[in-house]
């Protein structure tokens, strides 16, 4: 047994102190050791804290010599020379211990000296002027790197941003030279350039009414069962197909006639477009760029962005193509006006053709639709009686779930009093009236349970077809309400207004 908070020792057997010598005491040999020991302890104690028969507790030396700091050790070095004269408890040889438990007296042993003491406090008081002399030095070293990276970080944000500027100011000069071109182009050529545009957009336009046509097309084959009939409507959209066709190749001739000059001007004009349209965005993304502050939001790492160039221009040749544009579209502005009139009367003929056409398929379109909507509210009438029966059938079902259920109390009473009567001793045990009437009970339930369950399975026979009648009915009225989206709102809503823009049919 130990004291509490004591160091766990050691304990063995040793051989007594040599007469009264100031000197410590070591082990004997192995050989001589026998010869040391005691029977018997110089200060007796109880029992239970008994821990050897000697009277001398010892600890191993290097155990005592771990705890000891020397201040001319290194900080790394934790353990000095265990066997060193220095390290031993000569001051407490001469001591006469008290008569104390064993235990008690161990402890004594274990103890640090002063100069343990003074060399652990002197070791501390070094190691903490040496750490916090570094850590000064790095933080003057820190504060001075800060300050100086905070003022490269500030003057090289504010030359990026005195750039941006700077390259907004040449987009919005060169953007606004190319419109000002295109709007000088448009307003020069004017009847010519006016009437080659109007084909080249009639003939660009003839797609959209060539488009929605085949996609009403293509929706109507999406129409599923018996509702996939070819139709008037379906014959019109046919015939509108070719009149378009028909159209567009009438004018592909008439532009191959004169396509040198208008493919010159068309090409000038979308130049000057697309360059304007990508000064618009890059205008756009610098003005984003340049309005960034430390504190915008939106702001994230894009790991090696910098080490990606994307670019396809310098400065020269970016300018010089917008000036290249403009020179082109200047030479385009004095070009002929030859096929005037034969664009005007194809414009004319075509348009018309096409608006016609494109009322017929309209006309065929409401009728059709007309059709889809009695189909419809005849199949929602029926649809909804058979709900009614559907509802009134599970109506009755339940209630004949409930009837049997109803039935199994007086099944249950019956075979308990049956089972109850099992029981009457000897000649009690009698086949009276009241056991006749008991089994004929259990029989009528049990008839009249099955013939329950039969009417329920014939109840839910009716019920089965009831709800394959409605999803055949649903089937088919969802088959309609395709059919009538397709028609009504896919192919009617890309057919409210014709397409192609009012002056070139009324042109």
């Amino acid at each position: 047994m130990e004291l509490m908070g004591a160091t766990p020792t050691a304990t063995y057997m040793t051989g007594p102190r040599v007469g009264g010598s100031a000197t410590p005491t070591f082990l004997p040999s192995i050989s001589t050791m026998q010869a040391s020991y005691k029977p018997y302890d110089t200060y007796p104690a109880p029992a239970p804290l008994r821990r050897s028969l000697t009277t001398l507790p010892w600890r191993p030396s290097t155990q005592y010599a771990s705890a000891r700091v020397d201040h001319t050790i290194p900080v790394g070095k934790s353990m000095p020379e265990p066997l060193s004269e220095r390290n031993r408890l000569t001051e407490l040889d001469s001591i006469k211990v008290p008569p104390v438990f064993a235990a008690a007296r161990n402890a004594l042993y274990t103890r640090y000296t002063p100069n343990d003491w003074m060399a652990s406090n002197q070791s501390n008081y070094m190691a903490s002027d040496r750490v916090r002399s570094g850590s000064e030095r790095v933080r003057l070293d820190t504060s001075r790197m800060v300050r100086e990276a905070d003022d490269k970080t500030r003057r090289t944000q504010s030359d990026v941003g005195k750039k941006l500027g700077e390259r907004l100011g040449d987009i919005t000069f060169w953007k606004t030279e190319v419109a000002n071109e295109i709007d000088n182009m448009i307003t020069e050529i004017d009847c010519l350039q006016r009437s080659k545009q109007v084909l080249e957009k009639a003939l660009a336009e003839t797609e959209n009414p060539l488009h929605i046509a085949q996609e009403c097309l293509y929706n109507r084959e999406k129409r599923q069962g018996i509702d996939l009939v070819h139709d008037d409507v379906e014959r019109e959209l046919i015939k509108e197909v070719d009149t378009i066709k028909r159209c567009q190749e009438e004018m592909r001739r008439l532009v191959q006639d004169s396509n040198n000059q208008l493919s010159l001007n068309r090409a000038a004009q979308h130049e000057l477009e697309t360059d304007s349209r990508d000064k618009t965005g890059a205008l756009r993304l610098d003005g984003q760029c340049h309005e960034l502050r430390n504190t915008s939001r939106g702001i994230t790492y894009h790991d090696g962005v910098e080490r990606v160039d994307n670019s396809v221009s310098v400065p020269d040749t970016w300018a010089k193509f917008s000036n290249d544009n403009i020179q082109k579209s200047q030479s385009e502005r004095a070009a002929s006006r030859d096929n005037r009139n034969r664009i005007e009367s194809l414009l004319n003929r075509c348009a018309e053709a096409m608006v016609n056409q494109w009322n017929a398929v309209n006309n065929a379109f409401t009728d059709r639709i007309r059709d889809y909507m009695d189909a419809k509210h005849k199949l929602q009438t029926h649809l909804s009686q058979v709900l009614q029966e559907i509802f009134d059938m599970e109506k009755n079902i339940e209630l004949l779930k409930k009837c049997i259920q109803d039935k199994e109390a007086p099944m249950q009473v019956a075979q308990t009093r049956l089972a109850t009567r099992t029981r009457r001793p000897n000649i009690e045990l009698c086949r009276d009236p009241v056991q006749h009437r008991l089994v004929t009970e259990v029989y009528e339930i049990n008839d009249t349970v099955e013939a329950l369950k039969a009417k329920l399975r014939e109840a839910e026979n009716a019920l089965q077809h009831l709800l394959r009648t409605k999803a055949s009915l649903e089937q088919d009225l969802s088959v309609k309400n395709n059919s009538l989206f397709i028609d009504r709102e896919k192919c009617m809503g890309m057919r409210k207004t014709f397409p192609m823009s009012p002056r070139v049919a009324s042109y």
